[in-house]
């Protein structure tokens, strides 16, 4: 069964390769989407190919609609996307994925039925389907080479509407093992470091001394150290001096 988190519905019009549906399935089930519908298949439904590339996500495929046009599969939609690569006549708004992603959350949060739709391989949706859309989602490639995999294209809007509803975590810092050394341990191992260093005669010449313990302070600080980093470089430093006296 459908996931009951409140979501778009991702609408692939006359997808021509099975591969391309599965490979649209698997990018969609990867950022926790689960809503495909799929409008006159090309080579038929179900598809063999679709599942085989799918492969883990497969189910997107057997809870799939099938239409056999995208006005069925959009009348009990209330807005709708339409991703293109190309500039068209029609007058819509123009959205890259990203801010698309972020109106289709709070249209979706406002109690709307979203809709976003993906062409075919060939050429992309027809200006006729753009027409039954309420805006255009643009992907801002090279125009050179402005051509998208279908895969692609859902991939990205799937992953910016992940980052809308705020489940990306975009920087993780935490450490593997253990917890973060506290400042008496930080504290401990730069008087340790500091006073090894003073009997070996490393702060020279005198006058430098001052701002070279203050460099190796601030050192200690700039590094994110855990507990086991510190007890390492404690040994780190005894084993010298045991070296050194032997």
């Amino acid at each position: 069964m459908p996931t009951g988190k409140p979501q778009p519905a991702f609408v692939l019009v006359r997808p021509q390769m099975g591969e391309n549906i599965g490979a649209a399935a698997r990018a969609m089930w990867n950022f926790g989407l689960d809503r495909m519908r799929v409008v006159a298949p090309r080579d038929g439904w179900p598809s063999e190919r679709a599942v085989a590339m799918a492969s883990g996500a497969g189910r997107l495929l057997d809870e799939a609609g099938l239409f056999d046009d995208l006005s069925g599969a959009l009348e009990d939609r209330t807005y709708v996307y339409a991703t293109t690569a190309r500039s068209r006549e029609l007058t819509k708004p123009v959205l890259s994925p990203e801010h698309a992603m972020q109106e289709a959350a709070q249209r979706i949060a406002g109690g709307e039925k979203v809709a976003v739709l993906f062409g075919p391989e060939r050429a992309g949706l027809e200006n006729e389907d753009i027409a039954k859309a309420n805006a255009i989602i643009s992907v801002p490639v090279n125009p050179v080479y402005a051509s998208l995999n279908l895969g692609q294209c859902v991939l990205l809007t799937a992953y910016e509407w992940m980052r809308a509803t705020g489940e990306v975590t975009h920087m993780l810092d935490e450490p593997a093992k253990g917890d973060w050394a506290n400042g008496r341990e930080i504290e401990a191992l730069a008087a340790h470091y500091e006073e090894r260093l003073e009997e070996a005669g490393f702060f020279f010449p005198e006058h430098k001394a001052a701002s070279m313990k203050l460099n190796l302070r601030n050192l200690w600080s700039r590094m994110r150290l855990t507990g086991t980093d510190v007890q390492m470089l404690h040994g780190i430093m005894r084993q010298m001096v045991r070296w050194k006296n032997r």
